[in-house]
């Protein structure tokens, strides 16, 4: 996706949203040094986004404090960033060994000392995910990262058990059990709020 795709999604999004608000996830490679950043976040807030979200870690600081600084606010992604599973070898866990743990933890404090307002955590151990949950101020919300994070998203394709021949481990088919798509978001979000989803079963150690 290019971020004049991504604009165009998020203008069409944001045309009939009322109470939402609306997150514009910053495409690969549109965001690789400040002055491009910018540029590519002014595109997706002129479309109507509230917030921009970008993949990565310390190295993004100088970016984040300058598009906050400009009034743009910034979701941060830690853990599985699927920008960069050619780098990781494919989609895998991250943070299992001790020393990427500490990489992703530290990478989180800093991220929200360059000014982020929301952290994602994507397929990390559950443990890891609660400690990065306790340390900082700002929401955390999971996928793939267990129970103890603030909330939790997931891709609803995933959630409907439509993905092509494939249900990640922690997700789980909504609609499998309820029988229509308006049953199975409500059951998504039941589940959630009673604390029921994510189990044992859909989380990392």
């Amino acid at each position: 996706m290019t971020v004049d795709e991504i604009a165009y999604h998020t203008r069409c999004v944001s045309a009939n949203t009322e109470n939402a608000l609306v997150i514009a996830d910053m495409p690969f490679m549109s965001y690789s040094n400040v002055e491009q950043c910018c540029e590519s976040a002014a595109k997706m807030m002129r479309a109507g986004a509230g917030m921009v979200k970008m993949e990565g870690g310390r190295w993004l600081c100088d970016s984040v404090t300058t598009l906050v600084r400009n009034g743009i606010p910034v979701c941060g992604h830690l853990g599985l960033t699927p920008q960069s599973v050619n780098v990781f070898g494919g989609f895998k866990i991250q943070g299992r060994e001790d020393e990427r743990a500490e990489e992703i933890y530290q990478d989180a404090l800093a991220l929200v000392q360059a000014g982020i307002q929301l952290l994602v955590l994507e397929c990390v151990p559950s443990s890891l995910a609660k400690k990065i949950s306790q340390a900082i101020t700002i929401p955390v919300i999971g996928i793939g990262a267990g129970k103890e994070t603030d909330g939790q998203i997931l891709v609803m394709h995933d959630a409907l058990g439509i993905t092509s021949g494939y249900i990640p481990k922690f997700s789980k088919n909504f609609l499998a059990e309820s029988g229509d798509i308006q049953s199975a978001i409500s059951l998504y979000v039941a589940q959630v709020a009673s604390g029921e989803f994510p189990g044992a079963e859909h989380s990392f150690s």
